[in-house]
């Protein structure tokens, strides 16, 4: 990527209370974006999951039967995700993952991977959505969702092209607010 065409700084971990919050199902529903793909029993992946948010969504729609393993680069992230899980009931569910400055390091194979809003925040974007592709299991989808305005359209193109040229084939362009976003399937 070329210099300044993206970011390469973590969102602050106390920036995420503006917006992960209740009035954020309003624009962000997780039942109504993932519905279609997350099923019970499942195991799935949130790269930066931030404070929970989509996670403890998701691990309600995969039920006690599946897995989701929230990654994030920030430990009070995951401290506070944690936290929100059990209180939601789903600790048992959501598995806090530390990831590496240059590594998610998962070796699980998932049926379902979420990155909303991170990807252009990752220090190397092409090496994470092949980690990604690799623990994909074959069947598998991908969720991409970077927002408008804050990451240029240009980034965004070549972000969306990065899981095709590693074995996804594009399978939807849902409407996301204020998102560019993107399914894939893994072949």
């Amino acid at each position: 990527m070329k210099k300044g065409s993206h970011t390469t700084e973590p969102c602050k971990w106390w920036y995420a209370y503006f917006f992960d919050n209740p009035l954020r199902r309003f624009f962000h529903d997780p039942y109504a974006l993932f519905s279609p793909y997350l099923r019970d029993g499942m195991t799935a992946v949130d790269v930066g999951c931030g404070m929970g948010y989509f996670s403890i969504a998701m691990a309600r729609m995969v039920g006690p039967n599946g897995l989701v393993y929230a990654a994030d680069i920030q430990q009070r992230m995951l401290d506070v995700m944690s936290k929100r899980a059990a209180r939601a009931g789903v600790g048992g569910i959501v598995m806090p993952h530390l990831c590496g400055p240059a590594s998610i390091g998962l070796g699980i194979r998932a049926d379902f991977v979420l990155t909303f809003w991170v990807l252009h925040e990752i220090q190397d974007p092409e090496l994470t959505v092949k980690e990604l592709a690799s623990i994909l299991k074959p069947g598998g989808f991908y969720f991409l969702a970077e927002p408008k305005g804050h990451v240029d359209a240009d980034t965004v193109r070549r972000l969306s092209a990065m899981p095709v040229e590693h074995g996804m084939v594009l399978t939807a362009t849902p409407r996301v607010s204020m998102s560019h976003a993107f399914v894939y399937e893994k072949k």
